[in-house]
């Protein structure tokens, strides 16, 4: 059986990540956030990053300190803008970050996508609006429907609630979320655990992401 490197540090965790990166970020707000793996991600230095999460930061913490580090070229997200998300709202005013603003069912389902070696999809999300502007619509038994693309990362960062020394992985409840998906779709996935087990310890029915998806796992004890 193979086995995630089980790093000792988060910078460990982080190391190599390059500039220019598409970087997976799993979360619901704070469900799910990796927010050891994103401060280590914001002392190692990468810039220039697209990042790809549900929405694009809150407050100063997690993905907004990432943000406010300048070290973010495009947001790829469902929800920028909520009460406290000011710090993606003063960038994206003054021409620094970009936006793709993708509807939610839609970005998880072009994340699974890059993860199932799917060449493109066609949904109805979003026809007839400035979403599908200039993309191919096809009309399919008389809806008509957008041509979609995969979102390929070349790293994935999430949480998931345990983990085993082969990458096997579990989740708590809403901390589930894009987590499964993404980690199927990056080059590299990441995962921060509250705690990391010996092989076996693990219920496999249990399992959501299987190792064979996981290649560094970081104990937080959090």
């Amino acid at each position: 059986m193979s086995r995630a490197v089980v790093c000792d540090t988060a910078a460990e965790a982080v190391s190599g990540v390059a500039d220019g990166a598409t970087v997976l970020v799993g979360g619901f707000g704070l469900a799910g956030l990796p927010t050891v793996l994103i401060d280590a991600l914001i002392a190692q230095g990468a810039r220039d990053l697209t990042i790809v999460s549900n929405n694009a930061g809150t407050a100063e913490t997690g993905l907004a300190a990432l943000l406010a580090a300048g070290r973010v070229r495009k947001v790829i997200c469902s929800f920028p803008r909520q009460s406290d998300s000011y710090v993606f709202d003063g960038l994206y005013r003054a021409g620094q970050v970009a936006l793709e603003l993708v509807p939610q069912g839609n970005l998880a389902e072009r994340i699974r996508a890059a993860g199932a070696g799917i060449g493109a999809f066609y949904c109805p999300t979003g026809v007839g609006t400035l979403l599908t502007e200039g993309k191919e619509i096809r009309t399919i038994n008389g809806r008509d429907y957008a041509l979609e693309y995969p979102i390929h990362g070349d790293v994935a960062l999430i949480r998931a609630h345990v983990g085993d020394r082969a990458g096997n992985l579990v989740y708590r409840k809403t901390a589930r979320n894009f987590g499964p998906v993404m980690a199927t779709a990056a080059t590299l996935t990441i995962a921060e655990v509250s705690r990391v087990v010996d092989i076996g310890q693990l219920d496999p029915e249990a399992i959501v992401t299987p190792g064979i998806y996981v290649n560094r796992i970081l104990e937080t004890r959090t």
